[in-house]
């Protein structure tokens, strides 16, 4: 006998409260906690010993690992090499991808244009929960992929997604979006919990068992996380977040989760009126290209999955004191800038305690990673003193407390892409590449803050020490 249960979850984390209440005291989320039906057979969890033996005659015997002959995943491109970047060198057949993004920031378009090239060699079905098919075809009209051989279907309902998928058989699926998609199974409401769980989780099942590849487009939080439960991102093989602003032409493509390839990696395409086009170098359009040097900027080598970027970083000092300053930063983590003027006012007597630091990434790139806090500094050492940096004056390096220049990984491979750039001087850390591989006179080394500031301004240029200089 079915028994209806009326249980209260969290959105965000899936928490279960035996009441409604304000507050999810799990993820601290506000107003994340609905009603939801959940429907359960009273004998299934009966606990009776015949229940349990019956189970135990079911069971599945394990398989010793080294019985088991593995072979590799066959990949084909997606017709973006920027795409096929991202997901570790082409789409895996069986495979789940999950892309997120800000509404508008390209992901229907970009899945139809791939979608388009697809279907000139695989069969691929193309599943809308939010727009009809006249609209999806106005889409591609704009795209110019109306005459693309591509299966479409505007339905919400998974039963009957999976009927259509099973009878058609496609080797590429997409389903935009999962947050649209309901199963009659679940008595909850569209884009519940329970009803993102477990259309993808059957999603999944149906990719493992056919071999196709399924996109899955989920929504976005104005933090800009994935929307849904968590366990959204632990089924899925491959987590994309596309990134964008509201004005900016480009886009990049980030993977936060891989099982088939790099985490971290990114692609960049830039936004047209046909859609969206692959960014062959995408270090061409985060740098400005001065004609001469200016106050505040500086050139980062960063390093992204599996490629080098160069990047610009500008940064600004209001000249006007303040009681309450404020440190505001676009693309980099407000807490690093924090440390980082830390550091410069306790070793370097620079003060900027009282005055608005302003900093930012050209090109709205938003980078983690710890070696950009050298060229931070450079920046905002211009532009409180008012110096330039040499032209063609790139740098990398992590900064720590104690105002020494750590290592940073690849580099090696960041300063060739900086000599690639034309770049005509790099600064990097001294115990970067100990074994002396980098031979160029225009590779400089720096050992703390202090020695960095003098070579970069060439204060003290007589105490650089070039890399091919340098002791073992």
């Amino acid at each position: 006998m079915a028994l209806a249960k009326k249980v209260f979850k969290c959105s965000s984390c899936g928490a279960e409260y035996p009441r409604w209440q304000g507050n999810c005291t799990t993820c601290d989320a506000w107003n994340s906690v609905e009603e939801q039906q959940m429907v359960a057979d009273s004998g299934k969890f009966s606990g009776k010993r015949s229940g349990m033996s019956q189970l135990a005659k079911e069971f599945t015997k394990p398989t010793p690992l080294k019985s088991i002959k593995f072979r590799e995943e066959l990949r084909f491109s997606t017709g973006f090499d920027e795409f096929d970047r991202v997901l570790g060198g082409g789409l895996v057949a069986g495979s789940m991808i999950l892309i997120g993004g800000n509404p508008g920031a390209g992901k229907s378009t970009l899945l139809q244009q791939s979608m388009a090239k697809l279907s000139r060699s695989k069969s691929v079905c193309y599943v809308s929960g939010e727009e009809s098919l006249n609209q999806i075809a106005l889409h591609s009209s704009r795209l110019g992929t109306q005459n693309e051989n591509i299966m479409l279907l505007a339905e919400s309902n998974l039963e009957k997604i999976l009927a259509a998928v099973v009878d058609t058989k496609p080797e590429v699926l997409v389903v935009d979006s999962i947050q649209t998609i309901y199963s009659t199974q679940q008595g909850s409401m569209m884009g519940g919990v329970s009803q993102v769980r477990e259309c993808a989780m059957h999603l999944m099942e149906y990719a493992k068992k056919s071999g196709c590849a399924v996109f899955l487009v989920g929504h976005v939080t104005k933090e800009g996380a994935l929307a849904g439960p968590r366990v959204l991102e632990h089924i899925v093989d491959c987590s994309l977040l596309l990134e964008s602003t509201h004005d900016a032409k480009y886009r990049t493509l980030r993977s936060y989760k891989n099982r088939f390839g790099p985490v971290n990696e990114i692609g960049v395409f830039a936004m047209t009126d046909t859609g969206m086009k692959p960014v062959a170098n995408p270090s061409a359009i985060f740098m400005s290209h001065h004609s001469e040097p200016v106050l505040g900027s500086a050139t980062a080598i960063i390093h992204e999955g599996s490629r080098q970027l160069l990047v610009e970083i500008q940064a600004l000092v209001d000249s006007f004191t303040t009681t309450s300053p404020r440190r505001i930063s676009l693309g980099l983590d407000s807490n690093r800038m924090a440390l980082l003027m830390g550091v410069l006012s306790c070793h370097c007597g620079l003060q900027l305690s009282n005055n608005n630091v302003f900093m930012n990434i050209v090109g709205g790139l938003r980078v983690e990673e710890t070696g950009t806090d050298l060229p931070c500094v450079l920046a905002l050492v211009s532009i409180a003193t008012k110096k330039t940096l040499p032209a063609g004056f790139a740098a990398f390096g992590e900064i720590g407390l104690t105002s020494e220049i750590r290592p940073a990984p690849y580099g090696h491979e960041r300063v060739k892409a900086a000599m690639r750039q034309g770049m005509k001087k790099i600064l990097i850390p001294y115990a970067n590449d100990p074994k002396g591989s980098i031979k160029d006179t225009r590779v400089l080394r720096a050992r703390n803050v202090s020695e960095a500031l003098a070579i970069a301004f060439e204060e003290h240029a007589d105490s650089a020490t070039p890399a091919n200089k340098s002791s073992s």
